[in-house]
């Protein structure tokens, strides 16, 4: 089995595209390899699964966990296609408050490693959509942080107007206003 593996513009994000087997019975694909991925420079421990279920519009994000709970991850749409971001919130990065995007869905089953020191996100796009990711280490609620999704620094060019987010999310802060969690 292989996967195509490519760097975007922030080379520490990469799209994975998986390859896939499709015949009159349907379709059989590997998600995830530990020895492929180190082979391409993924050497993640990925050690918890997440699934979120959302309808058309809500956001998620744009959300990270802070050192010492950081949190590498490897996000898929099992089920629709979603709009996913991920912003570099490395204060010492060359990129640092620069983001990019990739279109995930049940159809192209690509995936996106997002690294440590990136804020993630996403924006559900069909009627409805299930996210799985793997990521790096458990959930922390006390080292839980975000941005706010609109934050005009960061300029997303989300594709809907119309979206859906949660109160918490809508109190997270501005880039600007974040401390530096990531040296």
């Amino acid at each position: 089995m292989a996967f195509t593996f490519t760097r975007l513009s922030i080379s520490d994000v990469v799209l994975v595209e998986p390859q896939l087997f499709s015949d009159d019975r349907g379709l059989f694909h590997e998600s995830y390899k530990p020895s492929i991925f180190t082979e391409n420079g993924i050497n993640t421990k990925f050690i918890q699964d997440n699934i979120s279920h959302s309808v058309r519009g809500v956001i998620r994000g744009l959300h990270f966990q802070k050192n010492p709970k950081a949190q590498a991850k490897l996000v898929t749409a099992v089920k629709g296609e979603i709009f996913d971001v991920a912003v570099d919130i490395r204060k010492n990065s060359l990129t640092y408050g620069k983001w990019v995007s990739e279109i995930l869905s049940e159809d192209n089953h690509n995936l996106l490693y997002v690294p440590e020191g990136f804020a993630h996100g996403f924006c559900v796009l069909s009627k409805e959509a299930a996210v799985h990711y793997k990521v790096s280490n458990e959930y922390s609620p006390e080292d839980e942080g975000g941005i706010i999704w609109n934050d005009p620094s960061l300029n997303i060019n989300w594709p809907l107007t119309d979206v859906v987010i949660s109160n918490n999310d809508k109190q997270l802060p501005l880039l600007e206003n974040l401390k530096n969690y990531f040296e």
